[in-house]
């Protein structure tokens, strides 16, 4: 981590937020040797800044000594996750009016696809998924867009902690044809849930380009109306979608 004037209040951030980092990348739970043996900081630092974090609630100091993340961040997480929703919007609601069908976004939250926004069809019979639900990442298309943003042994990690349930008989079972697929998906710039989460659904999902956590939209509605004719407008729709995002996230950033 780059130093900065010793004292300073960007420094004291940045290994905060280190700190915070290595909790989550480590499954949200961590023993304070794993922390001194995964950065550089000085240990009575790392005491210091974990005392901190735990009196303010950002993090909990379990029974076994290990350090987990904290309601605290509950709180910020949700309110960050309402404001990207919002930000987003605009051009979820334009993929429904271009495209007809439901229009999600989901983020990586804790190992699994968090909805934190969703403009829905307005067909009688659409996707419904209701903003807030949380989805295995392997078995739904916002799931393996993120994902494919993500390194391999990263990949492996997530779906050893959270599981690999199939809800149905399309969905994917092993880690290898998840691989397989994620390589297919960063090839072709988009992923395809194909009956994985829901019988007689199709879903067409794009990666949002440089956002600041893992984050995807998705198109979604029954196969008889989401077939090949409808991937030729929605993967240039969704792509159209998705670098707008990208460029209204980092003008707030």
């Amino acid at each position: 981590m780059a130093e900065r004037t010793a004292g300073s209040g960007v420094q004291s951030v940045e290994r905060v937020f280190e700190l915070l980092e290595l909790i989550t990348a480590a499954g949200g739970q961590v023993m304070l040797s794993e922390l001194a043996a995964s950065t550089e900081l000085p240990l009575p630092t790392i005491h210091r800044l974990l005392r901190t974090l735990v009196a303010k609630g950002y993090i909990r100091q379990l029974a076994n000594r290990r350090y987990a993340l904290g309601p605290g961040l509950i709180r910020l997480g949700t309110a960050a996750s309402k404001q990207l929703g919002a930000l987003a919007g605009a051009q979820l609601q334009a993929l429904v009016d271009q495209l007809g069908e439901t229009a999600n976004m989901a983020v990586l939250d804790a190992d699994m696809a968090l909805y934190i926004a969703q403009a829905p069809s307005k067909h009688s019979m659409r996707m419904f998924t209701e903003v807030g639900r949380r989805a295995h990442t392997h078995a739904t298309g916002v799931g393996k867009a993120i994902l494919a943003q993500l390194s391999d042994d990263a990949v492996r990690a997530i779906v050893a902690r959270a599981g690999m349930p199939t809800p149905t008989t399309m969905s994917i079972g092993s880690v290898n044809d998840l691989l397989a697929d994620l390589a297919r998906i960063r090839e072709r710039g988009y992923s395809v849930d194909d009956g994985e989460q829901e019988i007689g659904v199709r879903c067409f999902a794009m990666a949002v380009p440089d956002a600041p956590t893992p984050t995807a939209v998705s198109v979604s509605g029954p196969v008889s109306r989401v077939d090949d004719a409808f991937a030729e407008l929605a993967i240039p729709a969704l792509r159209a979608a998705v670098e707008s995002i990208s460029q209204d996230l980092n003008l707030v950033a």
